[in-house]
């Protein structure tokens, strides 16, 4: 339920309109069960319904035994089904990441799993507490959430206000602001409180650090040439396990490049226009383009779902369907 901002159709709202903006060797080998029976998921083939045994492997980040989870149907149970194997409270899991233990947030967790995906679960670590003073009107970040009520650091940008504290750094979750708890919060409300700080004041900011065992555990912010070249033992199926807004778990062949191109498109102007970053929030809006031959009929399709409440301007609208209409023409590659 998305009842975040209203909705500013007529006029130029600005919606939290900011720029806020190890290699340990593990230990394939030793696996652990986690208690209770596995369930089903249904994949949707034409009109029958194929059902099959969905589990997968996982590890905490900074090193520990594999474990094999199973029986979840969202993020919550997901982290609740690996706080369980390794018998630890599930507040202490702040993300997960696919096919690296490291901070890297080009291989977070979202909304989708592929099915040869491994899940490394990463704990909460040493907190901080840091003061800053607010002399631009951008602070340089952009944040994400966990899908269970964390917020965290996805991107700096070089040369702002967050670069220049050497103590934030990617992967940070934020506790605090100002004394004031933002943990249950979604990211879109946590950038707004950001954004709402006066330009010259001081606030204080709580973060919570990823658990990391020794050095190297930390990828790059955001630099997508680590990703490139590098081929991975495990996480190259074509079929993804995605958790649906609606609550639904489907079981669904990989974007083609066009549909993926689009939906990190709509990703990048959530980024310049919010200040966060959702992948499923973009997916949503890519699909509801999908059959719409104008950008007026697009418009209606989202003041029609769930994601009118977050007060997407008339601006903005043009924005998403330009990018939409660009991907469908070839004209981004």
């Amino acid at each position: 339920n998305m009842s975040f901002f209203n909705r500013q159709r007529n006029g130029k709202g600005t919606v939290a309109e900011t720029q806020y903006q190890q290699q340990p060797d593990h230990n394939y080998q030793s696996q652990k069960n986690v208690n209770g029976a596995n369930s089903v998921k249904e994949m949707s083939t034409g009109n029958v319904k194929q059902q099959q045994q969905l589990v997968f492997h996982c590890q905490q980040a900074h090193g520990s035994p594999t474990g094999l989870i199973s029986g979840f149907s969202n993020v919550k149970e997901l982290y609740q089904k690996i706080a369980d194997c390794y018998d630890f409270p599930v507040e202490d899991i702040l993300f997960c990441t696919l096919n690296t233990h490291k901070v890297d947030m080009l291989k977070l967790l979202g909304s989708q799993i592929g099915l040869n995906d491994f899940i490394f679960a990463h704990r909460k670590g040493r907190p901080k507490e840091i003061e800053i003073i607010k002399h631009e009107d951008a602070l340089g970040l952009t944040i994400t959430d966990n899908g269970a009520g964390y917020a965290f650091i996805k991107r700096i940008k070089d040369g702002s206000i967050i670069d220049s504290v050497g103590h934030i750094q990617v992967g940070d979750h934020i506790e605090k602001l100002n004394g004031e708890n933002v943990v249950g919060r979604r990211h879109f409300e946590v950038a707004r409180l950001l954004k709402e700080i006066p330009r010259g004041a001081t606030f204080t900011i709580r973060l919570v650090e990823p658990l990391r065992n020794g050095f190297g555990s930390i990828g790059p912010r955001g630099d997508p040439r680590m990703s490139k070249g590098k081929k991975s033992g495990y996480g190259t199926g074509k079929e993804t396990l995605r958790f649906k807004a609606n609550g639904n778990v489907a079981i669904e062949d990989e974007h083609d490049e066009k549909v993926q191109l689009g939906i990190e498109r709509v990703n990048s102007l959530l980024d310049s226009f919010m200040g966060v970053s959702d992948v499923e929030l973009a997916t949503q809006i890519w699909e509801h383009a999908q059959g719409k031959s104008n950008s007026m009929d697009f418009a209606e399709a989202i003041d029609s779902s769930d994601l009118e409440a977050f007060g997407f301007t008339d601006d903005f609208i043009i924005d998403l369907w330009g990018a939409v209409t660009d991907v469908r023409a070839g004209r981004v590659k």
